[in-house]
């Protein structure tokens, strides 16, 4: 079992950075790549970015060169820095644990809580 808790959401002016964190904790020995995703009011929960145990990454189209994802793994924590935030950005973000095969990446279906992100004109 993995426990993941979010944290760093909140309201933030379009163009604007917010940088999500989410901690890991439990069977944390088992965690190979970390993911973040996101699911936007009436809509289903999509894929924003992957890092593998190596550090390699793989973004969504939607938030490449605006999204950074990173992680220490001495903290067992991943990061989302998000830059120049637009209003298709706000959404609740969940962390997610799982692996990745190639550059498909494979959740095995831990997740927290969720931090909502809110972005204003």
């Amino acid at each position: 079992q993995v426990q993941l808790v979010e944290s760093g959401g909140g309201l933030v002016q379009t163009g604007g950075s917010l940088r999500l964190s989410c901690a890991a904790s439990g069977s944390t020995f088992s965690i190979d790549s970390m993911a973040w995703y996101r699911r936007a009011p009436g809509k289903q929960r999509n894929l924003v970015a992957v890092i593998s145990s190596r550090g390699r990454t793989n973004y969504a189209g939607s938030v490449k060169g605006r999204f950074t994802i990173s992680r220490d793994n001495a903290k067992n924590t991943v990061y989302l820095q998000m830059n120049n935030l637009k209003p298709e950005d706000a959404a609740v973000y969940y962390c997610n644990v799982g692996a990745m095969s190639g550059s498909t990446y494979y959740s095995h279906g831990y997740w927290g809580q969720g931090t909502q992100v809110t972005v204003s004109l």
